[in-house]
């Protein structure tokens, strides 16, 4: 399996610190944001890597990051294989999957968005992913900032719904997807929203009119570190893990 992390964006709610490098490029304690997506996903034996960035900011990974000749994967010991891909502006989530079209052909792939940091391990989710699509879920207070999911007791997903004002259920979907090889059947054609991206949901919605989308429920710690306090928060948490684990 591949997977494609996407680390573009204006990164709007950080400057001024995203005036001059990425968000996925700053420090969450004690290395980049994007570390931590490259190695949850080493950690689950995925060993080919497209990360999409903006032209603008494309140098700045492969300077750090280069072909990923630092990072192995767990489950095969081989070395993760990082390539990149240029989303040109930012126009939503599908569009920065589609972009690895090409790289990902045939294969199933994770889709990570690269300021996501998941605790969970999530290798078992994908050795055993055969078909259909996986998202990952979390429980949060606040749900009217997320895309929020609603599902039977099989896990089997709903419904998802964009940040609503009055949300159906407590069930933060998480940036972290795992699509069979028809994800890009189901993009074609696809339209922009009503603020001119391409969704995500609306991918998902296509597995769900098929009863093929299920979910997983995370039971450890998840941030989106989009915003300053975010950022603060998961490097005090992994600060602290630290500290403990070598306490």
């Amino acid at each position: 399996m591949k997977a494609v992390i996407l680390a573009g964006g204006d990164g709007t709610r950080l400057h001024p610190l995203t005036l001059v490098t990425n968000k996925h490029l700053l420090p969450v304690y004690n290395k980049p944001v994007i570390y931590y997506a490259i190695e949850k996903l080493a950690a689950a034996g995925v060993d080919k890597i497209m990360v999409v960035t903006s032209p603008r900011q494309v140098e700045h990974f492969v300077n750090l990051l280069g072909s990923g000749q630092n990072f192995k994967s767990k489950n095969t010991g081989k070395q993760t294989q990082i390539v990149y891909g240029i989303q040109n502006e930012p126009r939503g989530i599908a569009e920065g999957l589609w972009i690895a079209k090409d790289y990902i052909s045939n294969d199933n792939c994770v889709l990570y968005l690269g300021d996501n940091i998941v605790e969970d391990d999530i290798g078992e989710h994908v050795a055993n992913f055969k078909d259909g699509a996986t998202i990952f879920l979390k429980k949060v207070e606040d749900p009217v900032r997320f895309g929020v999911a609603s599902v039977d007791k099989m896990g089997n997903v709903l419904e998802i719904e964009e940040k609503p004002k009055n949300p159906k259920s407590n069930l933060a979907v998480v940036g972290v997807y795992i699509y069979d090889n028809s994800v890009f059947n189901k993009m074609t054609g696809q339209p922009k929203s009503a603020r001119g991206e391409y969704e995500i949901t609306y991918v998902n919605n296509k597995y769900i009119e098929e009863g093929t989308l299920k979910s997983v429920l995370l039971k450890k710690d998840w941030f989106d570190v989009g915003t300053s306090e975010s950022l603060f928060a998961a490097g005090n948490f992994m600060r602290n893990k630290i500290s403990r684990l070598e306490s």
